[in-house]
């Protein structure tokens, strides 16, 4: 299943950014006119002519005599140009601790030579302004990602829950349009027969909630988020979320929990509580709960009394609870879906919660190296040394499958060799797979016969000679 050499940078999730509209908010009040985020470093010229974020840090080196390494000024002009997309989150700031408004990004990197000092825009459709004031101090750099700072990103949303002491901005005419996505795209961009997607979208449409699991490499995570977009039929990445459990995820992390402040300590909301209240607020539109490593957490204690409310038939408000520390009562939307990842390879890891692992359903994702698509896209490389790896690795997963101490949960995916074209796949490319990738992954699986893995070690990089 998954990877055609497609990038997957157009369906990444929602991100959240900080954003300062030049030296002390100065250049706010127009921007918010304009409906634009402005960057300076105008003496960068097009930021699309640049190849790597070092190519642009070596041009302000030798345009700036500040005495700096221009490490962070590089860094916040490739986010602006190259990571920020359409349906991200800008929060607008001034100085350290003042808020001044809140906007959703509506397009694609543009340079106007004509400028000014700001000649790098992004068109933006501001949703609300005015002032609040942070009992805790905001990164200094003018461009910050705080997707990845739950509790920042919860302090900072929270001001705009009330609506007092903001102006309401009117911007219907002005909201993102996303691209469409269909089930047509999704077979062209997963390794998956027709029979197989209809299939898994109806139990998930059925379930509420599926698993999908398999091997290393066999595409979970690329699948997932295609299977969101192509239900929803449009990539709008407002409406999807992705979170990755570990040993360390909590309750707390995952639905509210107490968390140190300036004042000592405040209720802090977690992703899935804040998740279910924005899709409740959208009744007409599909949202998905994409967790990564789903076996990796504590079950038990990261759903609490949510292991009732997340079943489909206890949906809806008519099912509520009262949670553990707010003591609100709450519930699960009839409009999210959750997607689970699991890895079947991973010998660390216990069993499911049978409780929860009843309340979702199981979709197993196998190597697609026979597929119709793997087939076309290796045709399409005309690479005999590409052939012939593949054929090694098909032929090392059928030993995997047999293997009474492996089977078929650690058979090698075809992901490690997807997303490459002509000039990519070189034999570099290809024995950068085997050695940093595929041996390390068979001395794990046979650290018990190491003369199994010299064998197979060998057998793979003789297929590139």
């Amino acid at each position: 299943m998954q990877a055609s050499a497609l990038g997957d940078a157009d369906v990444q999730t929602v991100r959240y950014w900080l954003y300062a509209p030049g030296r002390g908010a100065c250049m706010w009040e127009e921007f918010y006119e304009r409906g634009v985020m402005g960057l300076g470093w105008h003496q960068l010229g097009d930021l699309s002519e640049y190849a790597t974020k070092e190519d642009m840090r070596q041009r302000l080196l030798d345009t700036r005599d500040d005495n700096t390494s221009q490490t962070n000024s590089a860094r916040a002009v490739w986010q602006f140009a190259n990571e920020i997309k359409p349906g991200d989150v800008i929060f607008v700031k001034r100085g350290l601790k003042e808020i001044l408004g809140r906007g959703v990004v509506t397009g694609d990197y543009v340079y106007d030579p004509e400028g000014g000092e700001y000649p790098h825009l992004r068109n933006v459709s501001w949703k609300r302004r005015g002032s609040w004031r942070s009992d805790q101090q905001f990164p200094m750099k003018t461009l910050t990602e705080i997707t990845d700072y739950p509790d920042l990103l919860a302090r900072i949303d929270a001001f705009f829950d009330d609506g007092e002491d903001e102006e309401a901005v009117d911007n219907e005419e002005t909201l993102p349009v996303f691209p469409e996505y269909s089930s047509e795209q999704f077979l062209d961009e997963v390794f998956m027969d027709e029979e197989r997607y209809d299939a898994t979208v109806g139990v998930l449409r059925a379930k509420k909630n599926i698993i999908l699991q398999g091997a290393p490499g066999v595409g979970k995570t690329f699948a997932a988020k295609r299977l969101a977009y192509s239900m929803m039929g449009v990539k709008d990445a407002s409406r999807v979320m992705l979170v990755q459990f570990h040993q360390s995820y909590s309750y707390e992390d995952f639905i509210e929990g107490y968390r140190p402040s300036g004042q000592g300590f405040e209720l802090v909301k977690g992703a899935f509580y804040s998740f279910c209240k924005k899709a409740a607020d959208d009744e007409d539109n599909e949202y998905f709960f994409i967790i990564d490593e789903i076996n990796r957490g504590n079950l038990s204690k990261i759903f609490g009394e949510l292991f009732m409310l997340i079943e489909s038939d206890k949906r809806g408000p008519k099912n509520k609870l009262q949670l553990l520390y707010s003591r609100e009562f709450f519930y699960v939307p009839r409009n999210v879906y959750i997607i689970g990842m699991m890895n079947t390879a991973d010998r660390s890891l216990a069993m499911l919660d049978y409780a929860l692992r009843r309340r979702f359903a199981f979709v197993e994702l196998s190597p697609a190296f026979d597929s119709e698509g793997f087939r076309a896209y290796r045709v399409g490389l005309v690479n005999p040394r590409f052939e012939a790896l593949v054929r090694e690795v098909e032929s090392l997963n059928r030993v995997i499958a047999e293997d009474e101490s492996l089977g078929e949960g650690f058979c090698i995916g075809h992901s490690y060799f997807c997303n490459m074209d002509a000039d990519t796949c070189t034999d570099a490319a290809l024995a950068s797979i085997v050695e940093y990738e595929l041996i390390p992954m068979l001395k794990e699986y046979w650290f018990d016969e190491p003369g199994k893995v010299r064998e197979w070690s060998d057998r793979l990089r003789r297929s590139l000679r």
